[in-house]
């Protein structure tokens, strides 16, 4: 079995390590795949293809996407997608390029989450494009946790849709700490797996003295995006 973390930031974004650091920890945890996941930023996707061939595991370039009923995890994404458009115009774009839609620590009130309205229409939806790939039904960050049980309950009674688990880390010692089983070894083995339903969640829960450092990257971060660029 192949073991993924599908969503990982970098200090392009508000995490605290750089794409090389976070490949170094994705050697020691194990990773076969790992994805660069920043919010609404391929940049650092971008580098860690061109870092990739160096490590001996695969990369799936990504982005958290904020969408007006809250985040969408993308995967193998070629080409930016715009934000704060409709979840629906959302996952079509990201469909529309070869990506794919996983619904990220769902249902949390603790940050940007989908909630269950929206998950529902989604699931209702006649557009051949608007689907959910898969759900994150193990986020090891607090947003993640408080609602870990309620998601998984709901999964398994009505969505029934492809699992994931993945370690949100905005903190190096976080990578890896959550991660997808899948068969096979390769990005494509983990797409095919996610396709047919078996991939498996696994992990554990991040330990509290990670947010102080995570608390302190996302303050930078919102500073360097709303404060320093409109005085630009």
């Amino acid at each position: 079995m192949g073991k993924a973390d599908l969503h990982v930031h970098t200090s392009w974004g508000d995490g605290t390590a750089s794409v090389d650091q976070i490949f170094e920890r994705a050697v020691e945890a194990g990773l076969d795949v790992i994805a660069i996941t920043d919010h609404d930023d391929l940049r650092a996707a971008y580098e860690a293809l061109e870092l990739a061939g160096n490590y001996p595991f695969e990369v799936i370039p990504g982005a958290e996407i904020t969408t007006l009923q809250g985040h969408l995890l993308a995967l193998f994404l070629e080409r930016p997608i715009r934000m704060l458009r409709s979840l629906e115009w959302t996952i079509q774009a990201i469909h529309d390029q070869g990506g794919i839609c996983i619904a990220p620590h769902p249902l949390s009130w603790l940050t940007r989450s989908l909630g269950e309205r929206a998950i529902r229409r989604v699931q209702r939806s006649a557009h051949p494009e608007v689907y959910f790939d898969g759900i994150e039904v193990i986020n090891p960050s607090l947003a993640g946790r408080v609602t870990a049980a309620k998601v998984n309950a709901l999964n398994e009674a009505e969505l029934h849709l492809p699992e994931t688990g993945s370690s949100d880390a905005h903190h190096l010692l976080g990578v890896g700490a959550a991660f997808t089983e899948f068969e096979g070894r390769s990005a494509e083995d983990f797409r095919r797996s996610l396709k047919v339903g078996t991939t498996r969640a696994d992990g554990n829960f991040t330990w509290q003295r990670e947010m102080t450092g995570v608390m302190k990257a996302r303050t930078a971060y919102r500073w360097r995006k709303y404060v320093l660029r409109r005085s630009a």
